[in-house]
C-alpha cells in the first residue's frame, strides 16, 4: 500500500507487520469489534496475549482477534502459528487501541479470544466465513 506525500511529492510505504498473514476489510474488522461486544456482554472472553495464548492451547477458544499495530511485533507474532495448529480461526483487526472499548477496557489490548459465543454466535460464523474465503490455501 503506498501513501502519497503531497508537500513533498514523494511516496511512503506503509508496511503491514510480519505475522500478518491476509488483509482484512474493514466490514470483517467491524464485525471482530462486535463479536467481542456481544461476547463480553453474554458469553465469555479472554483479553490480552497471555490469556489468548492460554485459551488456544486449552483448546477452548472460539475465535481468536490479533491487532496489527503491536510494537514490537513478537507479543503476538506467535498466535496465528499456534491458531493455525489447533485449527482456531482468527482475524486480524487494524488497531488494538479499537479493541480495548470493545472488551470493555480503557486501554488497548494486543489481541482476544471468545470462549463462549453467547449472543455473538451469529456474528463469530460470519467472521469465520468470510476468513475462510480470504486465507490462500498452501499449494503443494
Amino acid at each position: 500500500m503506498f501513501k502519497l506525500l503531497s508537500a513533498q511529492g514523494r511516496f511512503e510505504v506503509m508496511t503491514r507487520a510480519y505475522f500478518v498473514k491476509f488483509d482484512t476489510p474493514k466490514e470483517i474488522s467491524d464485525a471482530a469489534y462486535e463479536a467481542l461486544r456481544q461476547a463480553k456482554q453474554t458469553g465469555k472472553i479472554r483479553k490480552g496475549t497471555n490469556e489468548t495464548t492460554k485459551a488456544i492451547e486449552r483448546g477452548i477458544a472460539k475465535l481468536v482477534i490479533i491487532a496489527e499495530d503491536v510494537e514490537p511485533p513478537e507479543v503476538v507474532a506467535h498466535l496465528p502459528i499456534i491458531c493455525d495448529e489447533r485449527s482456531v480461526p482468527y482475524v486480524f483487526v487494524p488497531t488494538r487501541a479499537s479493541m480495548g472499548p470493545a472488551l470493555g477496557i480503557d486501554v488497548g489490548a494486543a489481541s482476544a479470544c471468545i470462549v463462549e459465543s453467547g449472543d455473538a454466535q451469529p456474528l463469530i460464523d460470519q467472521v469465520v466465513t468470510e476468513i475462510s474465503k480470504l486465507k490462500v490455501p498452501a499449494s503443494a
